[in-house]
């Protein structure tokens, strides 16, 4: 058996460190047949069962191993954000719903100026926007590289936000009185490219979830964004009735300049 070792001279305590570590063996695979008991993990990297249970605690609650009394942990199935389509639906409440904690890291939150953008905000091409970016959690883990532009005009009110903990839609509803009423959604499966699998921290084999959405309020266009999901841990559902069906959308065809 490999001894592992653990940093003791203070710096992080034992058991984070030892689930830090027990996460780069899951996603290595290591774990793919079995993952090892209480016992297994004390001899192995020579720490208390009580530092083995904290970071075993940790894993059970981001959702990565399931632990139940008196059985020996395995490694669950990667928990899936469910977003139902055809709805107008917040990243922050399906998070929040499948029992992982949301929070932000707030990568940009600024006033620029976007051509491109603007014309899809129906807005003259030099028009200032607000412009937000974030690293999206569930759990310990990141979910998402969302990025979000509005008209300043509008927006600019949210500069004061802090997006670590809260919603964009709660935001505009709660500083500006604005509640998005109608949108429109394309999305795409695509390969993330290194930059984003390093930021998403995703595995080698996972395919991405693009997504360009539209967001109206009382006919006017007030939200463009981008967001790039893991697909390992997002899923789309639909449902369907015999009277009423229901019906995909085929994106526009995109031609290369």
């Amino acid at each position: 058996m490999i001894q592992r070792r653990l940093d003791r001279t203070g710096g992080q305590p034992l058991w984070k460190q030892l689930q830090q570590d027990l996460v780069r063996r899951l996603r290595s695979g290591e774990f793919d047949d079995t993952f090892p008991g209480e016992l297994a993990l004390v001899e192995d990297y020579q720490v208390s069962r009580h530092t083995v249970r904290q970071a075993l605690g940790k894993l059970r609650a981001d959702g990565l191993i399931v632990a139940e009394r008196g059985r020996q942990p395995r490694v669950a199935t990667t928990p899936e954000i469910r977003q139902p389509m055809g709805a107008l639906y917040s990243l922050f409440s399906s998070v929040e719903a499948s029992g992982l904690t949301q929070h932000s890291s707030v990568r940009a939150l600024d006033i620029r100026a976007d051509g491109v953008i603007a014309s899809r905000l129906d807005l003259e091409a030099s028009s200032p926007l607000l412009y937000l970016e974030r690293l999206r959690f569930a759990g310990d883990e990141p979910l998402a590289l969302d990025r979000v532009w509005l008209p300043a005009s509008l927006a600019e009110p949210l500069l004061d936000a802090d997006f670590t903990h809260t919603s964009l839609y709660n935001e505009l509803a709660t500083r500006i009185g604005v509640r998005l009423d109608h949108g429109r959604e394309d999305i795409r499966a695509v390969v993330p490219t290194p930059a984003e699998r390093a930021v998403l921290r995703c595995p080698p084999e996972a395919a991405a979830f693009s997504i360009n959405r539209q967001g109206t309020s009382q006919s006017r266009p007030v939200e463009w964004r981008h967001t790039l999901v893991r697909g390992d841990r997002f899923a789309l559902s639909a449902e369907f009735s015999e009277n009423l069906g229901y019906r995909l959308t085929p994106a526009a065809v995109q031609h290369q300049a």
